[in-house]
């Protein structure tokens, strides 16, 4: 068939339950920066022309926000995976359509391409590995049947199909609820066709799993993920990126309070590996008081240098009802270029109001997310 166009579909609306951290585990830290923002990052390919990410309702407003800076769509799930997958399928317009799981953030490119091109050939592609133990059946305690280890498989994700097929498969599931993809198409389209996976590409269920030390493939990059929100105080102007804006209000808090360079601080330094802002620059510190922030960037700078790190890419989102930021995008943009010595073309700045909802939408505070990318300097 011919494919013009290719989705997927990454599965993040679940609970967690079993890994123990009292909320979705896909938000937990993994070297830096939440599980789901490792998962994404792999599929940022020009192979993948849509992304529809599934979130619970709860979590609605930090999954969008761990998405922004990709520009994928997010859809309320369900409360089963197989209702969430199918509410999905309803946002899906490519071709082919893969489905993975958000709790997979180690799957390469590699396996994602394999996955593509079976189903283009055969009309479906499910990750798989061989069983290298020997596998038995089982009956209170008792083994009743041993089987050939070598028809037997453990299947991952992702799972690629024609989007018609999946679709169609899933209009059939009623109310029936599948451990995954496969399942379904199995029991209402055809035998899936099976594609090598990788022992590497495991699904982070305990809290055990996320104490391993499995590399992510990155390509000698290093991500970061960081967070700021300042609250609203009198005043009649506030400093977002670097640059002040008039307004009605300011922004508590000890230094100038831009909450755009302290996020991005956060990233950088966890890229690195390192502490919090908080740890380099703490409130109680009377010579940071009404500091500029660009400066305090300007030392994470160079701690990052020392450490033979430069930032390559920067994407921020920004959460406030007011000011309007649109018109000082550029401007922000320049101001951090300065500071971290880069090309601004490898800068990106978003800004979004929260609909009236929450305390940004209230007009109580102003929130800013980043996602960055550290590679080591050669020769340095």
């Amino acid at each position: 068939m011919e494919v013009k166009k290719i989705s997927a579909i990454i599965c993040a609306a679940g609970k967690g339950e079993r890994a123990q951290f009292n909320k979705n585990k896909l938000l937990a830290p993994l070297f830096g920066a939440p599980v789901l923002y490792h998962t994404l990052e792999k599929f940022t390919i020009k192979e993948i022309d849509e992304v529809i990410v599934t979130s619970s309702k709860v979590d609605l407003k930090e999954i969008s926000a761990i998405c922004a800076p990709f520009g994928f769509k997010v859809v309320e799930g369900g409360a089963t995976r197989t209702q969430s997958v199918k509410r999905a399928l309803e946002h899906v317009t490519g071709d082919i359509v893969l489905i993975h799981d958000g709790a997979r953030p180690y799957v390469t490119k590699e396996i994602i391409l394999n996955c593509i091109d079976s189903a283009k050939k055969f009309g479906s592609g499910v990750c798989a590995i061989r069983l290298t133990d020997t596998a038995v059946c089982a009956e209170l305690g008792l083994v009743t049947d041993r089987l050939n280890r070598d028809d037997v498989y453990r299947v991952q994700t992702p799972q690629a199909f024609i989007t018609e097929d999946i679709k169609y498969a899933y209009s059939l599931s009623g109310n029936e609820v599948f451990t995954d993809d496969s399942a379904v198409y199995g029991k209402f389209i055809a035998p899936p066709r099976i594609v090598e996976g990788s022992e590497d590409n495991v699904k982070l269920t305990f809290k055990r799993d996320f104490e391993s030390t499995y590399p992510i493939p990155i390509s000698g990059k290093f991500i970061g993920f960081g967070v700021d929100v300042h609250a609203v105080c009198e005043g009649n102007c506030v400093t977002l990126g670097g640059i002040k804006i008039d307004c009605g209000f300011a922004l508590a808090a000890h230094s100038d309070g831009d909450v755009v360079i302290h996020a991005l601080m956060d990233a950088l330094l966890s890229a690195a590996g390192l502490r919090d802002i908080g740890v380099y620059f703490p409130d109680s510190d009377p010579s940071l008081s009404g500091a500029d922030s660009r400066a305090m960037l300007a030392k994470v700078r160079d701690i990052l240098g020392a450490m033979k790190f430069e930032p390559k890419n920067i994407s921020i989102s920004v959460q406030a009802e007011k000011p309007k930021l649109a018109p000082h995008i550029e401007d922000m943009k320049t101001a951090l270029s300065k500071v971290l010595h880069m090309d601004k073309s490898r800068i990106a700045i978003s800004a979004g109001t929260s609909e009236k909802l929450g305390f940004v939408g209230q007009c109580l505070g102003i929130c800013a997310y980043a996602a960055v990318t550290l590679c080591e300097v050669e020769n340095g």
